[in-house]
């Protein structure tokens, strides 16, 4: 089974063809097509390590939806000194479904 190691937002994913992954949010409309960059394609034998990215190769994705996280509650305070702050933080994310790794 062929997989392959992307990057966007900053971060890194293992993706294998017909996977859904969820990525940082994308200024993409749902049903568009995404062409992301590989830095690792491997699987069937053989891997290919790019140099930073694997040239020619490509992976397909297309926009499934986006969404937010569930909520977290970040809460800062020092003691003694009549201080406290309580925040709360979603972050944003973009389904994708990988369609071809070439």
């Amino acid at each position: 089974m062929a997989y392959a190691i992307i990057k966007t937002g900053g971060k890194q994913f293992r993706v294998a063809e017909g996977a859904t992954v969820r990525v940082p949010s994308m200024n993409k409309k749902v049903g568009e097509s995404v062409e992301l960059d590989v830095l690792l394609l491997g699987g069937d034998g053989e891997t290919q390590v790019g140099g930073p990215i694997v040239s020619g190769a490509r992976v397909t994705a297309s926009v499934t939806g986006h969404d937010r996280a569930p909520k977290i509650t970040v809460f800062k305070k020092k003691r003694r000194k009549h201080y406290k702050r309580t925040k709360g933080h979603r972050q944003g994310y973009t389904t994708l479904k990988v369609d071809s790794i070439g």
